[in-house]
């Protein structure tokens, strides 16, 4: 059974909790108690109604504000695949928390209250989606019931943010879903007071959602392990099955993306070598071909200079050597980024020093134009910048390859991880 990771995102007050509650609750994914416990929690609140935002709206300073703070992670689970939804806070100030919690999905759920239509937020929203590159955009037009389910009023919503998109959408998937997730209409089940919808609902297009824009990009495989059994056996290990595999030699890790399969010819990087894969194993069985997401352990037929951190991938479409990076970058840290401060990058499971060679700009996330200011970066703020590397790294462009074209910065003393990175 497949998983199918979702980022939820909406201003105060649009409803998200309680549309994700909704989903929890219809598809029966609560528990007993815990339903009986956001029973009683409602009546103390003093409202007539089963208020399904408490089902994920977790923290002590969330209830009571009504806000969402924090990224939440929530599960549940239908007949026919899971789901993991990154539940992200809207406010301007948790920017850095609706980038980390995105980072990663196949679908972004951008909330809209009927009543006030586009807002800052919703530019905001649409904008870290367009920068991950998330190829499946819902834009849920919630709160129907308060404007009488007025088609005219969700006509002007689409029409304005089709505006706002722009160009911007030209390598996404909108769709748009007029709804009420107070009593789940179009969530998990149709209304007559939305007769003149004949969409999908919420639920059925998630279920009918593919998960293969990974696999589509070209394929990477960045080693973890190298797995010898005669070393281990020689350290003392007396597990029985060392002497059978004394010229064993694996290489484990996860596809990133693209698939490998075995007869593929690939490049081994940095050192630039040929071989073909003899074997691909995933959880002790032989396989043929692997996919972006699963985790094995690849054989090949020559014994070359491999170890943890190497790269492999196809002689064709094999990523370059960067010493110099721009990119677009999320500053996660009270202490503003300035030109001149070095940094360890960490690209997969390779660590080197950077440092900040250039400032461009301050990306503003609402007219989605970079505006040049003073060579800082504060946080909660997304710019451009050129950082210089010590060794190379073998990155992709993120918008050719989302798994490869990544990274993070961490502050060299604090160890704190200060940004998040997207290669230009």
């Amino acid at each position: 059974m497949d998983i199918l990771h979702i980022a939820t995102a909406g201003s105060v007050d649009d409803g998200k909790s309680t549309l994700i509650g909704r989903l929890l609750y219809e598809t029966r994914s609560v528990t007993k108690d815990k339903l009986e416990a956001i029973q009683q929690a409602s009546k103390r609140r003093g409202v007539d109604f089963l208020d399904l935002s408490l089902l994920t709206d977790g923290l002590i300073a969330e209830r009571e504000q009504g806000i969402t703070i924090d990224v939440a992670h929530v599960y549940f689970n239908t007949a026919n695949r899971k789901y993991i939804i990154a539940d992200t806070p809207g406010h301007f100030e948790y920017t850095r928390n609706m980038v980390t919690g995105a980072s990663r999905v196949a679908v972004s759920i951008i909330l809209i209250d009927a009543r006030n239509g586009i807002v800052e937020q919703t530019a905001r929203h649409y904008f870290i989606a367009s920068l991950l590159r998330i190829p499946k955009v819902i834009v849920c037009i919630n709160k129907m019931d308060l404007v009488g389910y007025s088609q005219t009023r969700f006509d002007e919503i689409v029409a304005d943010f089709k505006k706002l998109a722009g160009d911007y959408a030209e390598n996404q998937a909108l769709h748009f879903i007029p709804a009420s997730s107070l009593y789940g209409y179009n969530i998990t089940q149709r209304a007559e007071a939305f007769h003149w919808y004949s969409g999908p609902t919420l639920l059925e297009l998630l279920e009918n959602t593919e998960i293969q824009h990974l696999r589509k990009q070209a394929a990477r495989f960045q080693v973890q392990m190298v797995i010898r059994p005669r070393l281990l056996q020689n350290a003392g290990d007396q597990h029985p099955q060392s002497e059978a595999l004394h010229d064993y030699r694996g290489y484990a890790g996860r596809i990133g993306s693209g698939s490998l399969a075995v007869g593929d010819q690939v490049c081994v990087l940095p050192n630039q070598q040929l071989s073909t894969i003899t074997q691909i194993e995933r959880l002790g069985q032989a396989q043929p071909v692997a996919y972006a997401g699963e985790s094995v352990t690849i054989q090949l037929a020559d014994d070359i200079d491999i170890r943890r951190g190497s790269l492999l991938a196809h002689p064709d479409t094999k990523p370059i050597a960067r010493t110099q990076l721009n990119a677009r970058l999320c500053w996660l840290d009270h202490q503003a980024l300035n030109v001149g401060k070095t940094y360890i990058l960490q690209h997969g499971v390779h660590s080197v020093r950077a440092k900040v060679a250039q400032i461009h700009g301050i990306v503003d996330v609402v007219s989605q134009q970079l505006n040049e200011g003073p060579p800082t970066i504060k946080l909660n703020e997304i710019g451009d910048v050129t950082l210089r590397i010590s060794p190379a790294i073998f990155a992709d462009r993120y918008a050719e390859n989302t798994a490869n074209g990544t990274f993070i910065l961490i502050d060299e003393w604090s160890n704190n991880t200060v940004g998040v990175g997207f290669v230009s």
